[in-house]
């Protein structure tokens, strides 16, 4: 097994990387091409990627890598790599500074590592298992004491949350202090930072999610699905992440019976959820998500 120490200074390397390609093409002239989802892809996405990936073969051509840009390899080996080269695409093409690099490292099916690099701002969020999350090597864990109707919430887009998500993400508003809107990856990093409280998204692929839960994890909070799913590869695209270490306790909440009538399929899931499912459960079904 390889020391999680290397892997990190790797991982960094790789950041190194794509940095130094997409701050090339920032705010420049750029084709924007729309991929078969509508999203928009540039040529500093598929250079940063395909630099990444050379790096990762030649160092570590045994471990997996699974891209937004070049598909899946090698998904069955022990170490798998997720890229996501520029997370938050329309921030970059519109010339704003709060795009990112997410680079994350699975053993096993566990993200155990997960870096947010900010490449216009040389901010770098960076933890995993064993590895304390830190900012730019100062380290950093999530707020603490604050209750839902007091809490800040973040979230991409409001277009990110179809149908019935809609209606539900306005729930969780109308019991909170302040939603917010934009950021991408961003928004995890100030979870982890302390300086907001949750982060609620839909319409989310595995590498938009497994860096920052590697990530927000060793900073102390919680990250799963809307259900309370352990998050891997191709887990959900519905995720929740919070930072409050109250949901983390084991003990039941005072008004543990209301809770239970919110929602049969998610009150069983919490009766036999570790303490980082039921963090997220509980969370959901205060804010009358279902």
């Amino acid at each position: 097994m390889t020391a999680i120490t290397e892997l990190a200074a790797f991982g960094e390397k790789l950041a190194d990387a794509s940095a130094e390609i997409v701050l090339n093409y920032w705010r420049s002239e750029l084709e924007v091409i729309r991929k078969s989802d509508e999203s928009p892809v540039t040529k500093a996405d598929r250079e940063a990627e395909k630099k990444i990936r050379q790096l990762i073969e030649s160092e570590y051509p045994h471990h997996g890598i699974s891209g937004e840009e070049f598909g899946n390899v090698r998904l069955d080996a022990e170490y798998i790599w997720s890229l996501d080269p520029i997370d938050g695409t329309k921030a970059f093409i519109s010339g704003s500074p709060l795009f990112g690099t997410l680079i994350a490292l699975i053993r096993n099916g566990k993200p155990i590592l997960g870096i947010i690099n900010i490449p216009a701002t040389g901010e770098r969020w960076m933890g995993g298992e064993t590895l304390p999350a830190n900012l730019n090597g100062i380290p950093m864990k999530v707020r603490t004491g604050v209750d839902l109707s007091d809490a800040t919430v973040g979230s991409t887009s409001p277009k990110m949350f179809l149908g019935k998500d809609a209606e539900r993400i306005q729930r969780v508003h109308d019991n909170i202090k302040l939603p917010i809107f934009g950021g991408d990856c961003y928004l995890y990093g100030m979870l982890a930072l302390g300086t907001i409280d949750l982060v609620i998204e839909a319409s989310m692929s595995d590498y938009d999610y497994l860096a920052p839960t590697a990530m927000v994890k060793a900073a102390g909070g919680i990250v799963t699905g809307w259900a309370g799913e352990t998050l891997g590869l191709g887990t959900t695209d519905k995720i929740v992440a919070a930072g409050d270490p109250r949901h983390t306790q084991t003990q039941k909440p005072d008004n543990w019976n209301s809770v239970r009538l919110l929602s049969t399929t998610l009150t069983r899931r919490i009766d036999g959820a570790r303490p980082s499912a039921m963090h997220a459960a509980i969370l959901m079904a205060h804010a009358a998500i279902w």
